[in-house]
């Protein structure tokens, strides 16, 4: 798995972790009623989201939703002069439009705080648009590459193979620096298990209208997954791709199973997954060098 390129250097996207809003430092933009208020948005905490759920309706607090677009434009405007930040290098064009602010769309977001003891270590989800996610939920901005990438981003990150690697390096935290240096898989963009993670990962990330837009970019249907096993089925198969272009093998896709959680009752999934998995017939990725994983 390591031998794949990591997150931070892929050769096809580049996507940079972002902290939108501090709980702290940006307090006194929200609100704390338990109500919703007229024209709010919600601010999302780390609780707010989980894997394949991308609202728990549970919320850190409220933002008005034109101060957030203004709170949120400002502070694009002023950090993407600095060579350091996420927003540096993007095109004039869209820095300075209020549309391309990555709030009106929806993103990839992760879990901040998390142990490698916890049932998962990495939880990402695409959270849905007008929302504001707090630092402890920091979103990954599309710096270059295609929508299709963002959901195969998605599906890697959300898949069992991915998080057995980041639970052995993992302690408290799913920092910047860990989440760069985690190898994602780069085959080509026709390959048969891009594809279909692509398409795995969007029928289960875009659950209603919310994600239309995204939905038609990646090329798949809106609200398509109508029953919990539909669910449970396409998300063994989604682990079964991954592991595929990983380069394991069915032993070590099994060892990865048995590791990965003390005490968890693995077997009804790795069955699920092992079925997806001997019917694959394309090859692994290639290496970060070139040769075959």
């Amino acid at each position: 798995m390591a031998q794949q390129p990591k997150f931070g250097d892929h050769p096809e996207f580049l996507f940079r972790p972002v902290r939108e809003v501090d709980a702290s430092n940006d307090r006194d933009l929200f609100d704390f009623s338990e109500e919703r208020p007229d024209g709010a948005w919600p601010v999302y905490a780390g609780s707010s989201f989980n894997i394949w759920e991308p609202d728990t309706d549970t919320y850190y607090a409220w933002i008005d939703s034109g101060l957030a677009v203004q709170h949120l434009y400002e502070k694009r405007i002023s950090q993407a002069r600095h060579q350091r930040s996420a927003f540096w290098g993007l095109p004039e064009e869209q820095v300075q439009s209020e549309q391309t602010l990555p709030c009106m769309r929806p993103r990839v977001a992760f879990r901040d705080v998390t142990q490698h003891t916890n049932t998962r270590t990495v939880v990402v989800s695409l959270i849905p648009p007008r929302v504001v996610p707090q630092h402890k939920a920091p979103y990954l901005l599309r710096v270059s590459g295609r929508i299709s990438d963002e959901a195969f981003l998605l599906g890697v990150l959300s898949s069992i193979p991915f998080d057995w690697y980041a639970r052995r390096r993992v302690e408290t935290s799913l920092s910047f620096a860990l989440l760069n240096s985690m190898p994602v898989p780069s085959p080509e963009r026709s390959h048969p298990g891009r594809l279909k993670t692509v398409e795995i990962a969007g029928r289960l990330a875009a659950v209603d209208d919310r994600y239309a837009d995204w939905a038609a970019e990646v090329g798949v249907p809106v609200g398509s997954v109508k029953s919990e096993a539909e669910k449970d089925d396409l998300i063994a198969e989604l682990d079964a791709c991954v592991a595929r272009m990983y380069g394991l093998t069915e032993e070590e896709l099994t060892h990865v199973f048995e590791t990965f959680h003390h005490g968890w009752d693995y077997r009804p999934r790795l069955e699920r997954v092992l079925g997806h998995f001997r019917q694959l017939d394309f090859d692994p990725a290639p290496t970060a060098a070139g040769g075959a994983a």
